[in-house]
């Protein structure tokens, strides 16, 4: 495995001089894959609606295509969802990521086409190894295998059948690896790729347990949870007891911040690295490229054309973005692609911030609405609004104000949502409010079900009724009455939860 370690590192090392061009020349390299995307999909039939075939330039481009929600895109989706070809991309479209946070259905399905798979997300795989290499050319990690959790797939039922599937995207991913990858990962695919989490987690155990794991991949919030099961199963107290040549976690999806402490406290090392990536069901798109910061790099030649639109022109019918010239640092933006899995000027819901733009670093600072996404959940203010309205119309409550947050996972202890609720009516049962409030989510929402599903990850939700005037009160203590203040209804932080309780136990 030396041997190996050694001729892996050479080879990713090879890739950064590519990354090196595209940081000197971003804004050439960006034109060039935007030309690229039209000239691909000029025949299709999105292409033939927008007539690609003179589109040349970006200002073009901007005035002749709308900005697209998931919503807006979804009428071309459903009739690939059902087997039609040639809508959005030429190729065919076999796979198809699967997620929440759409506002019109439970789940929303992303398509990945061969060139997403080769160009995006296997490209930012290997970017994401060579980066590290990089910066540690003394690295171990190929020495061992990566472990590496993914979801679960399954046959398209709109379709079937058709050979196309749909799944969580590192399943999608993990179908499809090449050979090279598959042998430096762990565990088998078919353990990687259960559906039931409480028997994969013990399959997972008993497969990894043995192995030289080196580098980890995944979510926080399923990752903890393995490694915490692994060291019950073999009563240790410590990670690095099992696997003693770990040296770094790659982590994405949800913030890190909060789990820091946590995967401290089982594996204990300064020399342990944590390497943040920016990937989701729509493509690839950064990488943490220094270890003293956790910036990540915009991902400039894997087929996506960026474009950003300042928050303060959201609420327009015709929000105006500008490109990756035109950005400045410091400002909220929300992110736009165009991609070679034919999302078109697709707006993801997602708001970064340059911390760079020589080169073009970002970070990731939330969503374009209130969420809650701690443990992958994604849960949206529709989501809520929907399920507490269930909730009162069942018991007879009536609500004045209400706001949400994580309970963030800590050792030996499950994670969950705070509800804070001022209730003008209070219902006839608070249990029956709390069952069927978790059941709406559950049914509205897909990941959060997934997260629900025998505690596992999330428990049922802890509500606090609190008295009348309360939220006003905080809104007052604030500076916040009036105008267009509002309530926040779902918050990724415990800011305002933690705030008002606060306020409440000090009254």
């Amino acid at each position: 495995m030396q041997i190996l370690n050694s001729i892996l590192t050479w080879v990713m090392k090879k890739r950064i001089h590519q990354i090196e061009l595209f940081k000197k020349y971003p804004h050439e390299v960006q034109e060039e894959v935007l030309k690229r995307l039209l000239a691909t999909a000029r025949y299709t039939e999105f292409g033939q609606k927008y007539a690609f075939d003179d589109l040349m330039h970006y200002e073009d481009y901007k005035r002749r295509v709308p900005v697209h929600t998931y919503e807006q895109l979804f009428p071309y989706i459903n009739r690939l969802m059902h087997g039609e070809q040639n809508v959005l991309w030429p190729s065919e479209v076999k796979w198809f990521a699967k997620s929440s946070g759409t506002t019109n259905d439970r789940s929303k399905f992303i398509p990945v086409t061969t060139e997403a798979l080769e160009e995006c997300h296997f490209k930012g795989g290997k970017d994401l190894l060579s980066i590290y290499v990089n910066n540690f050319p003394d690295t171990q990690i190929f020495s061992g295998k990566g472990l590496a959790v993914g979801g679960s797939s399954q046959i398209n039922e709109f379709d079937p059948s058709s050979s196309s599937r749909y799944g969580d995207v590192s399943a999608v991913i993990m179908h499809n690896l090449p050979p090279w990858a598959q042998f430096i990962r762990t565990p088998s695919l078919e353990v990687a790729l259960m559906q039931n989490w409480e028997e994969k987690i013990e399959r997972l155990a008993q497969e990894t347990i043995s192995t030289n794991v080196t580098h980890i991949a995944g979510v926080p919030t399923w990752t903890v949870l393995l490694l915490q099961y692994i060291l019950d199963a073999q009563k240790k107290d410590s990670v690095l007891e099992v696997w003693p040549n770990l040296e770094v976690f790659f982590h994405g999806a949800v913030a890190f911040k909060p789990y820091k402490k946590l995967f401290r406290s089982i594996i204990p090392s300064d020399q342990m690295k944590y390497w943040e990536t920016y990937n989701a069901s729509e493509g690839f798109f950064g990488i943490q490229d220094q270890p003293d910061s956790e910036d990540l790099l915009l991902m400039l030649d894997y087929g996506v054309f960026y474009e950003f639109i300042p928050v303060e022109e959201l609420d327009k019918e015709y929000p105006d973005a500008i490109s990756l010239a035109d950005v400045e640092i410091g400002k909220n933006y929300a992110l736009v692609i165009t991609t070679n899995a034919g999302l078109w000027r697709y707006n993801i819901g997602d708001t970064v911030k340059f911390t760079s733009i020589n080169p073009h670093r970002i970070r990731i600072t939330g969503r374009t609405k209130h969420f809650i996404n701690a443990f992958g959940e994604e849960v949206i203010i529709e989501n809520a609004e929907f399920a507490i309205t269930k909730a009162c119309e069942q018991t007879g409550a009536v609500i004045d104000n209400f706001t949400a947050a994580p309970i963030y996972l800590e050792k030996s202890k499950q994670g969950g949502h705070e509800w804070i609720i001022e209730f003008k009516t209070s219902p006839g049962s608070m249990s029956e409010f709390n069952h069927v409030l978790d059941k709406t989510l559950r049914e509205t929402n897909s990941d959060y079900d997934a997260k629900r599903a025998h505690d596992i990850a999330l428990v049922a939700p802890t509500i606090h009724s609190v008295a009348e005037g309360t939220f006003y009160n905080w809104m007052k203590k604030r500076g916040k009455l009036g105008g267009q203040n509002k309530v926040p209804r779902l918050s990724n932080s415990r800011e305002f939860v933690d705030d008002i309780l606060a306020m409440v136990a000090s009254a």
